[in-house]
Formats: C-alpha cells, structure tokens, sequence
C-alpha cells in the first residue's frame, strides 16, 4: 500500500472514530490483541465493530470486538500504551498491517479530527 493510500485510510479512521466516538479493539480471555513488527509491539485498532470483527479469524477466532469510548481510550489507554512502549496499528486488514502510530500523535490527531 502506498504512503497516500495510508494516510488517507488514517483519515478516514479518524473522521469515523472522532463521528461515533468509540475505538475497536480485539480481545481475548487473556486481554488485548497485540501484533509485533520488526520493531514495536501494537495494539490493533479499528473504526468499527464489523472491521474489528473481520480480523478475529484464524488464530484469532476466539476474539471478540469490544468498543473503548473515545474519552476512555484518551483519558486512560493513550497514556497506558506510552508508559508500556507500545503503539498502535490503525485498521489492519487480513493482508497488510495497516499504519503503525505512536499512541501520543494518535491522541492529537484525533484531537485535530474534533475540532
């Protein structure tokens, strides 16, 4: 995927998260889904709960989508992730990672998408 195609996916992120004011993430009976890149551990998060529910197949299929409000996933997970290091993945599909964030420049993008 091209570097526009991201940005404009992360767009559209934005503007669907920032519209219904929740965050999707998969979770299991040991918590929250991670993904591993060469070099950062992520959280996969998604718009919806179909696009959430579209990735809990394979050794993902005990998974289950669960909304985080905008508020909560600002107020308590954004710092979360930073002190644990770890970063967010926004929108993987079955076939590409999708765009890997830091949870800080997340937080103010979707600050910016709000206003």
């Amino acid at each position: 995927m091209s570097e526009q195609a991201y940005e404009a996916n992360y767009q559209q992120f934005l503007q669907q998260v920032c519209s219904q004011q929740e965050i999707w993430i998969l979770t299991d009976t040991h918590g929250c889904v991670m993904l591993n890149t060469d070099d950062e551990d992520c959280v996969p998060v998604w718009a919806s709960e179909a696009d959430a529910s579209n990735w809990a197949n394979g050794e993902w299929k005990s998974c289950e989508a669960e909304a985080i409000t905008l508020k909560t996933w600002q107020h308590r997970w954004t710092a979360g992730l930073v002190e644990d290091e770890f970063y967010v993945v926004i929108a993987p599909q079955e076939d590409q990672l999708g765009l890997v964030v830091h949870p800080e420049d997340l937080d103010r993008d979707i600050r910016k998408a709000r206003k």
